[in-house]
C-alpha cells in the first residue's frame, strides 16, 4: 500500500512542500493530507447530524412525534 502516484504538479507542489522545509518527506506530506481528509469526513459528519437534530425539533415543535415508551421497547430492562 505504501507505493503514491502523484501527478506532475502534485509532485512538483509536494517536492516545493520539502524543500521550503515544511515538510520532511513524502511521507509526512501524505499524513497531512489524511489528517485534512479525515478532519473533512468528520465535519461533514457533523453537519449531517447538526441539521438532522434540527429537523427533528423542527417536527417536535409541529407536533409530529410519538412519545417513547421504555418498558414496550425494551422490557427485559425493567423486569422485576
Amino acid at each position: 500500500m505504501p507505493n503514491v502516484h502523484l501527478t506532475k504538479p502534485m509532485q512538483d507542489y509536494v517536492e516545493g512542500q520539502i524543500r521550503s522545509g515544511a515538510y520532511a518527506n513524502l511521507s509526512e506530506v501524505v499524513r497531512a493530507g489524511v489528517r485534512l481528509l479525515m478532519e473533512k469526513e468528520g465535519a461533514r459528519q457533523f453537519y449531517t447530524l447538526r441539521a438532522d437534530l434540527e429537523k427533528a425539533r423542527q417536527d417536535v415543535e409541529a407536533g409530529d412525534f410519538e412519545e417513547f415508551d421504555p418498558v414496550a421497547y425494551e422490557p427485559s430492562a425493567f423486569a422485576k
